[in-house]
């Protein structure tokens, strides 16, 4: 565990050196916050109540989407490239340590920013009577924490396979627009154990069937860990292999 919180660390504050996680933080930020005063003006126009659900659908897009190939895609193949990943093989650390801290610190820093933007939702409660709806906020925000997860994982995974960084990039973007699009087949087996399948693997409906809808179903949040789960047993067992070449 030592060995996991150590690497985590380092890992995560290799991310603040890092200018390209400077502009993802500026780019989620100044989306969330365009659209959030754009649903407040438009709140104030109209006279209804706002809730924060519409800013959480555009966080996820820059954040998990456009962020995480990015931020994942060196964590490993640079180190293949340069040769420091052979180093860290002889180190007295294990594969899955070392893969594990590489995703716990890469996923905190995305936490991070997933947790600074309850910025916009505390004023938001603030300024509205009766205030918005917290459990329905939580229910939202602890899904998108999952599907982060479960999307860094894939990242770090990906990265593992890859020596060149821009194809561990395109390898990522690849990999998360399929289970991003995976439900779209279903509208054509309607009823059937084909559109279950695809409709179960799918990142995005597990979030918008309840999560985004206030509800804490616990097989969808079995599907996220189960994810994370699979994509760093598959990144252990690639590390594994290069040990051995």
């Amino acid at each position: 565990m030592r060995n996991i919180w150590t690497i985590a660390k380092k890992e995560y504050a290799g991310l603040f050196y890092s200018p390209i996680a400077y502009v993802v933080g500026v780019v989620v930020f100044l989306v969330m916050g365009i659209f959030f005063s754009y649903d407040l003006n438009a709140a104030i126009t109209y006279q209804y109540t706002p809730d924060f659900t519409y800013e959480l659908d555009i966080l996820i897009f820059p954040l998990i989407f456009l962020a995480i190939p990015i931020l994942t895609m060196k964590t490993f193949s640079e180190e293949n490239k340069s040769g420091t990943l052979e180093l860290l093989l002889t180190a007295p650390v294990k594969d899955h340590e070392l893969v594990i801290g590489k995703w716990l610190g890469t996923f905190l820093f995305f936490l991070s920013l997933i947790l600074l933007t309850w910025f916009y939702p505390l004023v938001l409660n603030f300024i509205i009577d009766p205030g918005i709806d917290q459990p329905k906020n939580l229910a939202n925000y602890l899904g998108v924490t999952l599907m982060a997860s479960s999307m860094t994982a894939i990242g770090i995974y990906i990265s593992s396979l890859f020596k060149n960084t821009i194809a561990a990039l395109m390898a990522s973007l690849g990999t998360l627009l399929v289970f991003w699009l995976i439900s779209a087949p279903a509208q054509f087996f309607p009823g059937t154990v084909a559109a279950d399948v695809f409709t179960n693997l799918s990142l995005t409906q597990h979030y918008y069937n309840s999560f985004r809808a206030g509800m804490i179903d616990l097989l969808d949040v079995s599907y996220y860990v189960s994810l994370t789960v699979l994509a760093l047993f598959l990144g252990t067992r690639s590390i594994e292999s290069k040990r051995w070449r």
